[in-house]
């Protein structure tokens, strides 16, 4: 598939998804957004893809919304404009979900600026990485917005609700030392390339193991933090009926008693 804002290559069952609009920052409007959603469709529909790394070309992450878009799309303060603006940005809302959506655990890589929607998006991700000149922000307080596209709903999950509305109602700047203290990003690295490094590393560890089994902890993962612990539970024995009788697990048992490495093939 053919993307003209987003660079897409699979290496080693990592997909490395790229943000690409370079000129604007990475400034989310729907033909943009449309492409992440394509990309995402077609990594989770991929079998030589078992985990994403998301990151940018540009010199940040994301800038948020493209406010120029949106002042041109038709939106405005009338009762009909207000009416319309969830249909007609749907792409930006997609683009968060089907990260959460994908069934392979996606990773996000950030550095430089990673305002509103860009916070909307690594939320939505499994686990978040950045480079020390990253800055964080959740800039829809400062623009007369509620934040719409699931970080609130994402990130008390991941920061606790202290944090969370504490970067809501601020709306201020943070840097990559106070996100890592929150538990915003798991960790920082030196430079671009040395958070690229890391990135790639937390990958390959990650589709070294069984991608059946990674897919599906992924998925009881998600669905619990809406459910009882017990219905959680009853989750995972139902995954692992299943997964008993793959190759994978096959596979597992082989190699544990050989005292090899073992080869996943996700069946």
């Amino acid at each position: 598939m053919s993307y003209k804002f987003i660079e897409l290559q699979v290496k080693d069952y990592v997909a490395t998804i790229t943000l690409a609009k370079t000129e604007s920052l990475n400034a989310l409007d729907v033909p943009f957004s449309t492409e992440i959603v394509k990309a995402l469709r077609e990594v989770n529909a991929r079998d030589d893809v078992r985990v994403v790394i998301l990151c940018s070309r540009a010199k940040a992450f994301c800038a948020g919304l493209d406010l120029k878009a949106f002042a041109s799309s038709g939106i405005d303060g009338s009762p009909k404009g207000s009416l319309e603006f969830p249909e007609k940005l749907r792409a930006l809302f997609d683009s968060c979900d089907l990260i959460e959506a994908c069934m392979k655990p996606v990773i996000a890589a950030v550095h430089g600026m990673c305002i509103g929607g860009g916070l909307d998006i690594i939320s939505a991700c499994d686990i978040r990485l950045c480079s020390e000149d990253a800055t964080f922000s959740l800039r829809e307080a400062a623009v007369g917005l509620v934040a719409d596209m699931g970080v609130l709903q994402r990130l008390p999950h991941v920061i606790g609700q202290g944090f969370a509305r504490e970067m809501a109602f601020t709306a201020r700047f943070y840097n990559a030392k106070e996100a890592e203290k929150m538990g915003l990003v798991n960790a920082v690295y030196s430079s671009r390339d040395a958070l690229m490094e890391g990135a790639r590393a937390f990958a390959l560890q990650i589709a070294g193991n069984a991608p059946l089994a990674v897919q599906a902890t992924k998925e009881v993962l998600n669905v619990s933090r809406d459910a009882s612990v017990q219905d959680g539970m009853n989750l995972a024995k139902h995954k692992n009926m299943v997964l008993f009788a793959s190759e994978d697990m096959k596979e597992a048992f082989r190699s544990f008693m050989e005292k090899r490495k073992p080869d996943f093939r996700g069946k």
